[in-house]
C-alpha cells in the first residue's frame, strides 16, 4: 500500500522492529553519552550495556537528536512518495526532541506535522502506531495526528524504581522534586501526568511496590479492549512474571508488549526499572 501519510518517531518510542518495519515508521535516535562516547540509541549502545554502566558509576548523559538528523528522515520519506508527515515525539518535558524536530519541519519538503505526545516508550509507540493504522487506511495528515492525539488522551503509564536518585541527577522528577528528602528512603511508584512525572505512591518494600503496581494497572486497565506494555531495565524475571499476572487479571487484554527499555530511558530511571502503559483502543 502508498503511504501517502508517513509517520516518523523518535528512538523512545521502543516499538518493535516488526512493527515499525510493516507500517514504515522511522525512529531518529536520542544519543546517549557515555563517559566521552556519545553513542545513537539503538543500534550502538544496549540497555545491557548501559544497565552495566550505571552500576559502575560511570557518568551518563543523553542529548536529543539534531534539527539535521530530523531533516534527513523527513526528506527521505518525501523521496519516497509521501505528500505530508506526522512526526511524533516523546514528552518536551523531557527532551528537545520535539524542538529539534520543529526546526527541522519548517524546511521539509512536504508539510510535517509535530506532535509533543507527552509520553514515552510504549505511551510513544502506541501514539505512533494509532498514526500509521490511519495512514494505511488512507487517512489524512489531519486524521492521523488526530488519531494519534486521541491514542495519547487516553494512554497511562505508571512505573517503580528502585531509587529516585537517576531522575534525581537527570533533573526529570518534576514536582516530585519536593518529596526527595522522603521518597529516597521508599519505594516509589511514578506516573506520567502532563507529560511529566509525578509521584503517585510511596511503598515500603519493592514486592508490596510491584504487587501495588500491578493492581493499579489492573484497575486502570479495566473490562475494555486495551492494548498493554511491561518495560523493564535490567529486570527482566520481575516484569515477565508481571506480564503474566496482568494478563490473567485483565479481561480486556488485546495485545501484552514485553521488552527492555532503551539506553535513553534507562539512563534516568537505573536498573531496575518496570513500568505498564495501559492505552484502550
Amino acid at each position: 500500500m502508498s503511504r501517502h501519510v508517513a509517520i516518523v518517531t523518535d528512538s523512545t518510542a521502543y516499538l518493535p522492529p516488526p512493527t515499525m518495519e510493516r507500517h514504515g515508521i522511522t525512529a531518529v535516535p536520542l544519543t546517549v553519552v557515555l563517559g566521552d562516547q556519545a553513542l545513537e540509541e539503538g543500534t550502538e549502545i544496549s540497555a545491557r550495556s548501559l544497565a552495566v554502566a550505571l552500576q559502575k558509576r560511570r557518568p551518563v548523559t543523553t542529548s536529543r537528536p539534531s534539527p539535521e538528523m530530523f531533516a534527513a528522515a523527513y526528506r527521505r520519506k518525501a523521496e519516497a512518495g509521501a505528500t505530508g508527515i506526522v512526526s511524533l515525539h516523546l514528552s518536551s518535558e523531557f527532551s528537545g526532541t520535539y524542538d529539534a524536530a520543529v526546526l527541522a519541519a519548517k524546511e521539509a519538503p512536504v508539510p510535517v506535522r509535530v506532535v509533543d505526545t507527552g509520553m514515552v516508550a510504549m505511551a510513544l509507540g502506541f501514539c505512533a502506531l494509532a498514526a500509521a493504522e490511519s495512514a494505511d487506511a488512507g487517512g489524512s495528515l489531519d486524521e492521523a495526528v488526530a488519531a494519534a492525539e486521541k491514542r495519547a488522551a487516553g494512554t497511562s503509564a505508571f512505573f517503580y524504581v528502585d531509587t529516585l536518585d537517576y531522575l534525581r541527577r537527570g533533573g526529570r522528577i518534576g514536582a516530585a522534586q519536593a518529596l526527595l528528602g522522603s521518597a529516597l528512603a521508599v519505594k516509589p511508584l511514578l506516573q506520567l501526568d502532563g507529560g511529566r512525572i509525578e509521584m503517585l505512591e510511596k511503598v515500603r518494600t519493592a514486592s508490596k511496590a510491584i504487587a501495588r503496581l500491578e493492581e493499579i494497572a489492573a484497575e486502570r486497565a479495566g473490562a475494555s479492549p486495551v492494548d498493554i506494555a511491561v518495560h523493564h531495565l535490567a529486570a527482566p524475571e520481575r516484569a515477565a512474571a508481571l506480564a503474566d499476572r496482568l494478563r490473567g487479571r485483565v479481561p480486556g487484554l488485546a495485545e501484552l508488549h514485553l521488552s527492555e527499555v532503551g539506553a535513553v530511558i534507562g539512563a534516568h530511571t537505573g536498573p531496575g526499572l518496570l513500568a505498564v502503559v495501559i492505552s484502550p483502543r
